[in-house]
């Protein structure tokens, strides 16, 4: 994909995910503003030639920074990727609300002072772009420990339909894409655990049933999909949620009413027993892997 002429932002691009998508933009002809909150950041910049912002997302102050370098640097914004993230796993009848509001604010705070800002710029230039966010299988089903980032992650995914439809005539696509890959995170699942450690010691890929069945390779498998969406390729492509891990690439569904009936007059709780008894629940939760 040619993304010469294009400049984009990546949040959280000192390493793993973040990192892939900044070096893949950069590798295809993009010029990239990598923030992060150390100097990581500073690290990955001069190695793809790139501008390096040191701050946390969260605050407008962050956000207008971020779109200042790139207009500062290159001259333009054509494309934000807000990745930046963090983990602060505790079970409900645990989690402070220092862990939840921690969480909520670089994640789902962070992501929309970046793409508010991000999308007053693409508006004054008239000319479209595209904002990538970063969601999760967490924030489509649900996982366990997981209540602040699940709930973060699911409110990326429908502020990106929201503004899929609020910025559509203005010619910016907006996408949420759910990534899985080989990170800190997954590291931590006891069956790929050894795996990804074997993979990294030797250089050997995956097993097939890892990048197949289960949808989980590594970063740079992910960063494409960063690069089609950053591309004119994906013009038409907005309000969507779109996954992909390994050899895995998935159209993700909207919610919808899956089975509806009526009773003239309204419901009564006895009446709503009856019938719910018929209904076939959705299943919840990140499916455990099992190795074959």
């Amino acid at each position: 994909m040619e993304l010469s002429g294009k400049v984009a932002i990546v949040t959280g691009a000192g390493r793993g995910l973040g990192r892939a998508y900044a070096e893949a933009l950069a590798r295809n002809g993009a010029r990239v503003v990598v923030n992060d909150v150390d100097d990581s950041a500073e690290e990955v910049a001069a190695g793809i030639g790139g501008r390096a912002v040191i701050a946390p997302v969260g605050s407008a102050e962050t956000a207008d920074l971020l779109v200042s370098a790139a207009v500062e640097e290159f001259g333009r914004l054509d494309v934000l990727v807000t990745n930046a993230g963090i983990l602060r796993d505790r079970v409900l009848w645990k989690m402070s609300d220092d862990d939840f509001d921690a969480v909520i604010d670089v994640h789902l705070r962070g992501t929309f002072t970046c793409a508010r800002a991000a999308a007053v710029r693409l508006r004054e230039q008239g000319t479209g772009g595209s904002l990538v966010l970063v969601s999760s299988p967490a924030g489509q089903r649900g996982n366990f420990g997981q209540t602040n980032y699940s709930a973060a992650k699911a409110g990326i995914a429908a502020m990106a339909r929201t503004w899929a439809l609020e910025l559509a005539r203005s010619g910016i696509a907006v996408n949420a894409v759910v990534p899985v890959a080989a990170t800190e995170m997954t590291r931590t699942i006891p069956v790929f655990a050894p795996l990804i450690e074997e993979s990294e010691r030797t250089g050997a890929p995956l097993p097939s049933w890892v990048r197949h069945d289960e949808g989980l390779g590594t970063v740079e498998d992910v960063a494409e999909l960063i690069v089609y969406l950053a591309s004119d390729a994906a013009k038409g492509v907005t309000g969507q949620a779109i996954g992909i891990g390994g050899d895995r690439l998935a159209l993700w569904s909207h919610p919808a009413e899956k089975q509806v009936e009526f009773s003239d007059g309204g419901w009564k709780a006895g009446q709503i027993a009856e019938r719910f008894a018929e209904f076939e629940p959705e299943t919840y939760g990140i499916p455990q892997p099992v190795a074959p």
